[in-house]
């Protein structure tokens, strides 16, 4: 799988793209925001890493860019303890994100947990037409997309994931621990806000083609996507 970084530091991309090049993956790197959105636009990547801080163009207007056009999966690189760019980037549609500095391995286990989804989703029977329709949305498996009247919901792949995990349990609660660790592929740590923003954004989404509320939030402990009458 061939996967795009874009990030200044020179050194960190080095050392990155020979870690993970050693676990199979093929790594171009880029250094400034600009290059990097029209290498990102202009070919398909498995998965973007993206730095916050970079010449050009930032890394939150790279993804807002990007998100007009293209649903690569994207990583967002974070300076540690900078709270309103992890929340900032998951809000311009971000998959995860991960803070510097960070220990290789956990990179390569937020990258395995996405490529592994497309994987999954390549070794799907193109030919299944399993849906499911809840409460006026229908998830469509096969072709891994959401609609409402025929109007798809434009969603990142990890939005799609945790959708269609509160459908296919519609009326339960399923906490904010089995989204992480079924679809970010981790476990939750603490005060992560990242599953919240992402179910903010499938409520927004929503909000757009159809009133009222979808998913509720189950204070304390997860969500539950109502079934409706």
């Amino acid at each position: 799988m061939k996967l795009l970084m874009i990030d200044d530091d020179t050194g960190l991309c080095e050392l990155l793209s020979e870690y993970l090049t050693a676990q199979g993956f093929e790594i171009q790197s880029v250094h400034d925001g600009e290059q990097g959105l029209k290498l990102a636009q202009a070919n398909d990547y498995a998965l973007i890493l993206l730095d916050v801080m970079l010449p050009t163009l930032d890394g939150f207007e790279v993804l807002k860019q990007l998100r007009q056009t293209k649903l690569t999966p994207v990583i967002m690189l974070t300076a540690k303890g900078e709270d309103f760019d992890r929340i900032f980037g998951l809000e311009l549609g971000a998959d995860d994100y991960i803070p510097k500095p960070f220990n290789h391995r956990e990179l390569l286990a937020r990258v395995k947990a996405i490529t592994r989804r497309i994987e999954h989703i390549n070794s799907l029977n193109v030919a299944t037409t399993s849906k499911l329709l809840v409460n006026g949305i229908t998830v469509n498996l096969a072709a891994r997309e959401a609609s409402i009247d025929g109007s798809t919901l434009t969603l990142t792949g990890t939005e799609y994931e945790i959708l269609t995990l509160l459908c296919k349990n519609a009326g339960e609660v399923v906490s904010k621990e089995q989204i992480s660790e079924e679809v970010l592929g981790r476990r939750l740590a603490s005060f992560d806000r990242s599953i919240d923003m992402h179910v903010s954004n499938i409520r927004k989404k929503i909000a757009e083609h159809i009133p009222g509320e979808r998913i509720k939030t189950m204070r304390g402990t997860g969500y539950v996507f109502i079934q409706g009458e």
